[in-house]
C-alpha cells in the first residue's frame, strides 16, 4: 500500500479550481466522476458539461447504456438541468474523449477557450497530458473528487483492481508520450521505483505492450 500511495500521489495534479467555459467528464467505471461534476456545476464553475464515453470491458455491465449516458442521468438526479449537459457516446479511450468531444462541440458551433477535465483521481495526470497533446491551445484545469486512497478503494470495493489501474496509468505516462498520444510528463525516481515494485508483485493486469500500440490503445 505504501507503493500504491506513491503512485496515487503522483497522479494528483493539485490544480486550483477556476471557472471555465465547459467541463469534460471522462467516462469510466467510477460514477463519482459524474457526482463531482455536478458538485462543480452547482458551484458555478462552468455552464456546460460534456460527458464522454461509450463502454469498455470494465464498464459494460455497470453502465449498459454507455458511460456518458449513465453519467448524465446521475448528474440530472443531482439537480443539473438537461440543457446544461451534452453526451458524447462514442469514445472508447481517453484520446477519443477529447477528439470526439471537440468534434461534437464544433458541430454545434461551440468553441471553448477553457475546460475543466474531470476524471477519476488517479487519471488526472494522464488526462491532462493527453488533452494538451490532442487539443492544443485550450486552457485546462484538472479536477477529481478529493479522496484518500483508502477511501477510494472502499468506494470501488476491490483493492487489487485499483492498484492494477494505478500501475497501468503510471506506465501510460511514458508509453503514450513516446507514441505521440500525450505530452511528456516527468516521472521521478521514487514513483518509478514504486511502479517497478508493484509490477514485480504481480499488478500487471492493466499494462500495455510498449512499442506495439494501435490507435485504440489510448
Amino acid at each position: 500500500m505504501d507503493d500504491a500511495q506513491i503512485l496515487w500521489d503522483y497522479h494528483q495534479m493539485h490544480h486550483e479550481p477556476r471557472n471555465t467555459d465547459i467541463a469534460i467528464g471522462l467516462g469510466s467505471h467510477d460514477i463519482g466522476v459524474a457526482e463531482h461534476t455536478a458538485e462543480l456545476w452547482h458551484e458555478g464553475r462552468f455552464p456546460l458539461i460534456v460527458f464522454s464515453g461509450a463502454n469498455a470491458p470494465t464498464t459494460v455491465e455497470v453502465f449498459p447504456r454507455g458511460e456518458a449516458v449513465h453519467y448524465a442521468e446521475r448528474a440530472k438526479e443531482l439537480g443539473v438541468p438537461a440543457d446544461a449537459i451534452l453526451t458524447e457516446t462514442r469514445a472508447t479511450n481517453t484520446g477519443e474523449n477529447f477528439t470526439l468531444t471537440r468534434e461534437l462541440l464544433n458541430g454545434l458551433g461551440i468553441h471553448p477557450q477553457s475546460a475543466t477535465i474531470i476524471s477519476r483521481p488517479y487519471q488526472q495526470r494522464r488526462a491532462y497530458a493527453t488533452a494538451r497533446k490532442l487539443w492544443p491551445g485550450i486552457d485546462l484545469v484538472c479536477s477529481a473528487r478529493d479522496q484518500a486512497l483508502e477511501d477510494y478503494i472502499d468506494s470501488i470495493g476491490d483493492a487489487n483492481r485499483v492498484i492494477d489501474m494505478l500501475v497501468g496509468d503510471t506506465q501510460r505516462i511514458w508509453v503514450y508520450s513516446s507514441a505521440g498520444y500525450a505530452i511528456h510528463q516527468d516521472v521521478d525516481e521514487l514513483t518509478f521505483q514504486a511502479y517497478r515494485r508493484l509490477v514485480d508483485a504481480g499488478f500487471i493486469e492493466r499494462l500495455v505492450q510498449e512499442g506495439r500500440l494501435g490507435e485504440g490503445a489510448v
